[in-house]
């Protein structure tokens, strides 16, 4: 990831199969786009790049399993075939995907570890309906549950200013939780433009990066993680002053406490599974005991009736 603007050429590839592609998607560029002037596009990146893969049965050539903010850089997962968005679709659906981003955020956030809970709506405001606000903000419309994981990995300073760097983790997907989330605690993206209600206008790029990607996928799970861009050695405003736990490490944990979750969920499933077949076999055996006894009643019934005769 360079500080560069986007182009035809500058896509990233961080992962691929027959069934996927994984991007590492520039900053401050869409996905795909209906305008005519929007030139550069994930989606005409892709058809530069691979055009074999481009699928003409879909509108934009390609199958983009979930969405990344215009000015949100990093993993995004591409289905090359129906049958891969499908397997894909599932896990987003039944959320047992897990994706962690990168951030830099204003000030110093002084608990290291947070749940943040803030339910988010849309705002019906004037001029703000392109934006997302948390429950109680005027305005705000159809209000939903979110929660977003948040740890601290580092503080320094950006430009001469206290900054803190996290790695955040949403557990729900609601549209721009994770900048409305920051924002809402006192801790804005670095460069995030609209929720700084323009004011945060010098950074060159809004300080947000899917980092990690993981899909348990049937047999094998798509995992990615990608390059940290916040580093010094690219961006030297960044600087770098008291470090509290790598990134390495604090992704790895993160994983294996959602593996952890997942063997769990689907150990109670098993579970489940067995005690509503006992139950069937029961209700079975009960139906074949109480048809034995019938059947024996009217047997004994017709010997009598016969006897008599």
């Amino acid at each position: 990831m360079t500080t560069e603007p986007a182009s035809l050429e500058s896509l990233g590839v961080l992962f691929q199969s027959d069934d996927f592609i994984v991007v590492d998607k520039h900053w401050d560029i869409r996905i795909d786009s209906k305008m005519w002037y929007e030139k550069h596009t994930v989606q005409a990146q892709l058809r530069h790049r691979f055009p074999q893969l481009a699928d003409p049965s879909t509108y934009y050539g390609f199958r983009f399993c979930h969405q990344l903010d215009f000015s949100t850089s990093g993993a995004l997962c591409v289905a090359l075939n129906k049958a891969a968005a499908g397997r894909a679709y599932r896990c987003f659906k039944d959320r047992t995907v897990t994706k962690a981003y990168l951030a830099l955020v204003r000030g110093l956030v002084e608990k290291e570890t947070q749940t943040l809970e803030f339910s988010i709506g849309k705002n019906s405001s004037e001029g703000k309906t392109h934006m997302m606000c948390i429950e109680g903000t005027e305005g705000c419309e159809n209000p939903k549950p979110c929660q977003t994981e948040l740890t601290v990995l580092e503080y320094g300073l950006y430009d001469g200013d206290p900054v803190t760097k996290v790695l955040l983790q949403p557990l729900t997907g609601r549209t721009h939780q994770l900048r409305v989330h920051c924002s809402a605690i006192g801790h804005p993206i670095i460069g995030d433009f609209t929720y700084s209600y323009g004011a945060d206008d010098a950074p060159y790029r809004m300080m947000l990066h899917a980092h990690f990607l993981h899909i348990p996928l049937e047999p094998d799970p798509l995992l990615v993680s990608g390059e940290d861009p916040f580093l010094p050695t690219l961006d030297p405003k960044w600087l770098p002053q008291r470090s509290l736990r790598t990134l390495t490490t604090t992704v790895e944990a993160l994983l294996e406490r959602r593996l952890q979750e997942d063997r769990k969920i689907k150990e109670e499933k098993r579970e489940r599974a067995r005690k509503e077949e006992e139950r069937r076999k029961g209700r079975k055996e009960q139906r074949t005991k109480e048809e034995i006894e019938e059947q024996t009643r009217q047997c004994q019934e017709w010997l009598s009736e016969w006897a008599g005769d």
